[in-house]
């Protein structure tokens, strides 16, 4: 299922100086808590494989039994945490004449503690499993450990220490870190749907733990700042967090750190000093015309517009090359664009959604600014590539639009076609239905895609049919274990991976947030 990544042969970045140091200037500060572990539990798989808890016990003693070699004790966190881990060890019998040799794992999952990470063969690197191992030379000791986590299970393993000693682990605390202030957040009524306020708790928690100097795309994975998670982010924070200057900080850094002739990059690297990574993909370029309408939409801030629309337009002339004579998209090969995770996926046709959806947003911020010449240039391509769409991948005979040399139909083509209202109103809806009563084949399989198709039918008079497929995807995973909204969630398949392991998927990922978003927007 991996798609590896594309990169710009050629790359260079361009640095606009005055816009970073503007996206500097609005760092966050931290708010940071305390959290202790809430129980003991051991871990066993069920009758499908899955790993699961056996045995729990109250953790009110606050220190663990003695430990020797061989033994270890996972300490349930109760729900998930970002932040930085300390403890104390200390050794209980004859004098330590050796040291104590100790693996420590951290898993957002269950399955990332159950799971021998010496198996894992994944495409991303093994680096990003949560896995520490440690030598304590003097004893007893306070362990501050220096790295940042994001876990709810922390596992303590002594691989060794001499036959003369145990040790006990005591005081286990995490001190969290969020730029998020969970006090701004305005609770649900108590009338609303109790499926809804679980939903909504989850997603509240899911963002709050992701926004850190940046609205990272995921705390223990990748830790960056992605134009495709940021865009469905700074929708939810509107209606919950409100914290708009860590938008604005973002708009600024992506518009400051740019690729090759001014393309916005797919994500920026924060530490140990701000760059735009090589990747190139097109839908997330465009995506910044989004962030900033949608910044704009929600706070006027006129002089931030006026400032980075051309950076915005850029994105759009650029985008402009990669149409043929039709005003059509160029199917290509490879990791060009995102769209999903679908391994079958051709993103021909959901990319030309997205390119219309994108130009029509920009067309509108231009009409804003009064600058005519570009409204004139964008509606024209608009209704260019709104033609060519209709011509060369709208099949009339089956009712869909097709993607790609051999006419794929998939979930997402009609998703962002619909987005994009290249169709009426009432046509956009009879494909909606449509697509449900047909199933084609290539679905979605991450909450990233199934935003958007709730998205399209709450714009087009089926709010019904997106709340049932809230409750049956995140109420799902919620039913699954979720405490945070997960990366990649496939009902079928709930070991899915793009990567090529479970263990290394993200658990608490940014695009999964938006139920937050839809329950505040349309359903309360």
């Amino acid at each position: 299922m991996a798609q590896h990544i594309s990169s710009i042969a050629d790359f260079k970045m361009e640095v606009n100086q005055s816009f970073v140091d503007k996206g500097v200037e609005l760092e966050p500060k931290f708010i940071e808590t305390k959290s202790e572990p809430i129980q003991l539990v051991e871990l066993e798989k069920d009758r499908d494989n899955n790993w699961m808890l056996s045995k729990h016990s109250s953790f009110e003693l606050k220190q663990t039994e003695s430990l020797g070699k061989g033994e270890a004790v996972c300490f349930d966190f109760g729900n998930h945490q970002v932040g930085y881990v300390s403890f104390k060890i200390k050794p209980i019998g004859s004098p330590p004449d050796a040291p104590a040799h100790l693996r420590i794992k951290f898993g957002e999952t269950l399955c990332e503690i159950g799971e021998d990470s010496k198996d894992y063969e994944g495409w991303l690197s093994s680096s990003w499993i949560q896995e520490e191992f440690m030598h304590i030379d003097v004893l007893p000791a306070v362990i501050n450990m220096p790295r940042r986590y994001a876990f709810r299970y922390m596992e303590i393993k002594v691989l060794d220490t001499s036959p003369k000693y145990q040790l006990i682990f005591e005081e286990i605390r995490c001190r969290t870190v969020s730029s998020a202030d969970m006090s701004n957040v305005a609770p649900l009524s108590s009338n609303v749907d109790e499926d809804l306020i679980k939903m909504d708790r989850v997603a509240l928690k899911t963002l709050h733990d992701c926004m850190q100097s940046v609205f990272e795309d995921g705390p223990k994975r990748d830790r960056r700042l992605w134009i495709g998670d940021l865009r469905l982010q700074a929708s939810a924070n509107y209606f919950t967090f409100k914290n708009y200057d860590l938008v604005k900080r973002c708009l600024y850094l992506f518009a400051g750190l740019t690729q090759n002739e001014g393309r916005v990059g797919a994500c920026l690297f924060i530490e140990p000093h701000m760059l735009v990574d090589d990747t190139a993909l097109l839908d997330y370029s465009l995506f910044f015309i989004s962030c900033l309408h949608d910044y704009y939409e929600a706070t006027r801030d006129r002089a931030i517009l006026e400032e980075l629309w051309p950076v915005a337009y850029k994105q759009a002339v650029l985008s402009l090359r990669e149409l043929d004579e039709a005003g059509v998209v160029k199917d290509r090969e490879g990791f060009w664009a995102f769209i999903d995770w679908h391994k079958d996926l051709n993103k021909q046709g959901a990319v030309q959604g997205v390119l219309i959806y994108t130009l029509k947003q920009a067309s509108k911020m231009a009409e804003e600014l009064g600058c005519l010449e570009e409204v004139q240039l964008l509606d024209t391509y608009i209704k260019q590539a709104s033609k060519g769409t209709l011509q060369k991948l709208w099949d009339e005979e089956q009712g869909f639009f097709i993607s790609g040399k051999d006419r794929q139909i998939s979930w997402a083509t009609q998703v962002w076609m619909v987005l994009a209202d290249v169709l009426e109103q009432q046509e956009n809806e009879a494909l909606l239905d449509r697509l449900f009563e047909k199933n084609p084949k290539i679905n979605m399989v991450t909450p990233y895609m199934n935003h958007h198709l709730v998205e399209a039918l709450i714009l087009n008079g089926r709010k019904e049919k997106a709340l049932e497929i809230m409750k049956s995807y995140w109420g799902e995973m919620i039913k699954d274990g979720a405490d945070c909204f997960w990366e990649l969630y496939n009902p079928e398949d709930k070991k899915e991976s793009p990567y090529g392991s479970n263990i290394i998927n993200s658990y608490c990922h940014a695009w999964s947030c938006t139920p937050t978003y839809f329950i505040r927007k349309y359903f309360i």
